[in-house]
C-alpha cells in the first residue's frame, strides 16, 4: 500500500476573489473564506457594501467595485486585485440577477442579454483575465455559481434558464481546457436559498415549496452553499473537475 499524499486541506494564505459578494451567497462564501484564513478580494457593483462585507470578513480583506457585465471593468479590477494581493489562486464565480420575464413581455430582449452578460459572458471574463495569476498558482480553482434552474426550468424563466445552463457547459469545458495545467474548475447548482433573489417570495410559500419540492423539506442558507463552494477550493480536492454538483435540499434528486 502506497502513503497517501500529503494534500493541505486549508485555504489560508490563499488569495481569492468572490464576485457578488456584498450579500447572499457571495457574502456567506467571502466570510467563510476569511475565517479560513483565505485574502479575499470582494467584488460586487455597491462598493459602500463591498467594504462593509470586507469589515466583516477582517483579516487581509478588500473591497473592490465591479461591473461584471463590463468587460474592460473586469480586466481592470481583476489586474487590480492581482497586484494588490500579490496573485490569484482562486476564483468564485457567483454575480447574478433575477431574471423572470414571459416571452412576450417588452422587456424580454434587455431581460435576456441582461441575463447572460452578468451570469455567463462575465464567468468567461472573470476566468480568463484571471488566468494568467491562476497559471502561477500550485492550487489554482475556479468555482462557477449556476442554479438548479441550468439543470431544469421554471416557467416564466427562459433568460434566467438559458445564463445558467451556459453555465454548466461553460464549467465543462473550462475544465478540459485548463485541467492539463492542474487548474480545476467546477459549478454548483443552488436550489431554493435564503437570499435577496428569493426575499419576496413570502415565507409560507417558501415553506409550501420546500415541502412539496425538496427532500428536506426546508428552504436552504447562504452559508450551506458557501461550505461546498470550500469543499472544492481546497488544495486537497485536486481531482474534482467539470463537477455540476446540486446544493438544493434534493430538490432535483425528487420525481414529485
Amino acid at each position: 500500500m502506497t502513503d497517501m499524499p500529503n494534500r493541505s486541506r486549508s485555504i489560508a494564505g490563499r488569495i481569492a476573489i468572490v464576485t457578488g459578494a456584498a450579500s447572499g451567497m457571495g457574502r456567506a462564501t467571502a466570510l467563510l473564506f476569511a475565517a479560513e484564513g483565505a485574502r479575499v478580494a470582494v467584488t460586487d457593483l455597491d462598493l459602500v457594501a463591498c467594504e462593509e462585507v470586507a469589515r466583516e470578513c477582517g483579516g487581509d480583506a478588500r473591497a473592490y467595485a465591479l461591473d461584471v457585465a463590463d468587460g474592460d471593468t473586469i480586466a481592470r479590477v481583476v489586474a487590480q486585485i492581482a497586484a494588490d494581493f500579490g496573485g490569484i489562486d482562486i476564483l468564485v464565480n457567483n454575480a447574478g440577477v433575477s431574471s423572470f420575464c414571459a416571452l412576450d413581455e417588452d422587456a424580454y430582449e434587455e431581460i435576456w442579454h441582461r441575463a447572460l452578460a452578468v451570469m455567463l459572458t462575465a464567468q468567461q471574463r472573470m476566468v480568463r483575465a484571471a488566468l494568467p495569476h491562476l497559471r502561477e498558482s500550485d492550487a489554482a480553482r475556479i468555482v462557477n455559481i449556476a442554479s438548479t434552474e441550468g439543470l431544469g426550468a421554471t416557467p416564466g424563466d427562459t433568460p434566467y434558464v438559458a445564463a445558467k445552463t451556459g453555465v454548466t457547459g461553460l464549467t465543462r469545458g473550462l475544465a478540459v481546457d485548463l485541467g492539463p495545467e492542474g487548474i480545476t474548475c467546477n459549478c454548483i447548482c443552488p436550489g431554493p436559498i435564503r437570499t435577496a433573489m428569493t426575499e419576496a417570495v413570502p415565507d409560507e410559500h417558501k415553506v409550501i415549496f420546500a415541502k412539496r419540492r425538496t427532500a428536506l423539506k426546508r428552504y436552504g442558507d447562504p452559508e450551506e452553499v458557501a461550505h461546498m463552494t470550500l469543499s472544492l477550493v481546497l488544495p486537497a480536492a485536486s481531482y474534482i473537475t467539470g463537477a455540476v454538483i446540486p446544493v438544493d435540499g434534493g430538490l432535483m434528486a425528487r420525481n414529485a
